[in-house]
């Protein structure tokens, strides 16, 4: 079997990822589109107390309650004021819809699933639990976040308003 032949098949280099970007900072994220339920701009969310500090509170998304987890808190990154390309990117999350306030929506792309890499041990900061890999786009790297390890079991039960 030549080259080619072998490459054809390999089914893992030929899997297109179809990921969602966004931005975090200077840091471009990406989550699997198949997590994402929709892309909304912010609203007025309503504290909750005693809440951990990164869950800015809840919203009322037609009619079912969600609560919103800000991702720059969660990540340890300085805080923001809101812009008009801020977004609320809604997630199934351990069968939990879950809100993550991000700087802002890139696209929607497609990503071979042959240019993602394992994450570093370090990565701008960030806990690399939560990143799945770091994927390779033409001079861009994404960070793939793993939005099932964004919040411990604890945290994740605590979300149940």
């Amino acid at each position: 079997m030549n080259e080619e032949e072998n490459k054809s098949t390999d089914s893992h280099a030929d899997d297109l990822l179809q990921l969602v970007s966004f931005k975090l900072g200077s840091e471009e994220f990406a989550i699997d589109i198949l997590n994402i339920q929709e892309i909304i701009r912010t609203v007025e969310v309503t504290t909750v107390p005693r809440a951990p500090q990164f869950v800015e509170g809840v919203i009322n998304l037609r009619g079912k309650v969600i609560p919103i987890i800000d991702l720059r808190k969660r990540f340890g990154l300085p805080s923001i004021e809101n812009t008009k390309n801020t977004r609320i990117v809604v997630v199934d999350f351990d069968n939990k819809v879950v809100g993550l306030v991000v700087d802002g929506v890139s696209e929607v792309l497609r990503l071979p699933a042959s240019t993602i890499e394992p994450p570093p041990p370090m990565l701008a900061g960030i806990d690399s639990d939560y990143i799945s890999g770091v994927g390779k786009l033409d001079d861009r790297l994404l960070i793939m976040l793993d939005i099932s390890r964004v919040l411990s079991q604890e945290e994740s039960a605590a979300l149940s308003f």
